[in-house]
């Protein structure tokens, strides 16, 4: 009696050790076929920025514009990018470097590692380096999208030849932009902060301060914040002024040395000549230096300095602190009824 043969075993499938590699394999395939369609969108979109501004009236340009980042990061480097808008303002940088992660495709940081350069239209170029000079820019779909700027020990350096700036250096400026929540309405506010601020000497907040530390705060919220749009920026504030769009300043305040002026509440818009008009509720400490200040930067003439001390003195209290309206109105800036310059231009007029 013979037995049977035994059934020969099975061969092990090899799946187990290889389909875990596969499945890499072809996710690494299809996350770089992801990653350079994004690549791709994030240059298509830039151009598309690019042409914008300069359909509106801007010059943009830039030496060199590299992409990387792969495989999870959006690397952009532009090389010598520079921005000129109609009425002379400009920003420029040796390099600017952004990066926005796979995940979270619009919203950028932005950095200038070798600093950058603003340009002002009648006192000329300003370098400004530091430890940390950065921005993010996100909620691009926004109407505005939201904005942040961030410097850390910042030095402020005019270039030959050009008018002095406000301030040398500060500790910290910092400058946000953020649309309100749909809960609160058709509204935006603007944050700026200046910390630590040393005065540029001979200026006329160098005057003020006496080398004591600079300070600034201002607070606004803007109105109607969706009818600012247009191809211009001057297009843009027309459009948003004759939605009635106004903004609101609730606090805001000057710090220079023992010299303070403050904004305690006020109002303000712009007028058809891209002026500003409206009013502000100012307090004023140690009047009589910060006007002296005016007189010696030759800011106003000094019969209207002197009128204008006047009316500040009639109205100071036993606290050395002065309150008087500023207003803005005719093209005109007035304290009280006294008129001292023209009021501050938001956009040329063409």
């Amino acid at each position: 009696m013979s037995l049977p043969d035994p059934t020969p075993p099975r061969k092990l499938s090899r799946w187990p050790l290889y389909g875990p590699f596969a499945l890499l394999f072809i996710f690494m395939i299809g996350w770089s076929a992801v990653w350079i369609w994004a690549r791709g969108e994030a240059v298509r979109r830039i151009d598309a920025g690019a042409q914008g501004l300069r359909k509106a009236g801007y010059e943009l340009s830039w030496r060199e514009r590299v992409v990387g980042g792969y495989p999870f990061r959006l690397n952009v480097t532009l090389t010598e990018p520079r921005l000129r808008d109609r009425s002379g303002w400009g920003l420029e940088a040796p390099t600017l470097e952004g990066q926005a992660f796979m995940h979270a495709p619009t919203s950028w940081i932005i950095a200038a590692p070798q600093g950058l350069t603003f340009v002002r239209p009648v006192g000329g170029p300003v370098r400004v380096q530091g430890r940390l000079v950065r921005a993010s820019l996100t909620h691009l779909t926004s109407a505005p999208p939201s904005f942040s700027f961030e410097g850390a020990g910042l030095t402020f350096q005019p270039a030959a030849g050009a008018n002095l700036f406000g301030l040398s250096a500060a500790e910290r400026v910092e400058i946000h932009l953020r649309r309100a929540p749909a809960a609160v309405g058709d509204e935006a506010g603007v944050w700026v902060s200046v910390e630590g601020g040393k005065a540029q000497l001979p200026g006329l907040l160098g005057r003020l301060a006496a080398d004591k530390p600079v300070a600034l705060q201002w607070d606004m919220r803007l109105s109607k914040i969706s009818a600012l749009r247009g191809s211009s920026w001057a297009e843009a504030v027309r459009a948003w002024s004759d939605a009635g769009g106004v903004a609101r300043v609730p606090r805001a305040g000057l710090t220079a040395g023992d010299a303070l002026i403050g904004v305690t509440g006020g109002e303000l818009g712009v007028d058809t000549d891209g002026r500003v008009k409206g009013r502000l509720d100012l307090t004023l400490r140690q009047a009589p230096r910060a006007f002296d200040a005016l007189e010696a930067a030759g800011l106003a003439a000094q019969p209207q300095i002197g009128a204008a001390a006047a009316v500040v003195a009639a109205r100071q209290g036993k606290d050395d602190v002065a309150r008087a309206p500023l207003y803005f109105e005719a093209g005109r800036t007035t304290l009280g009824p006294i008129s001292l310059w023209p009021a501050p231009r938001v956009y040329e007029r063409r």
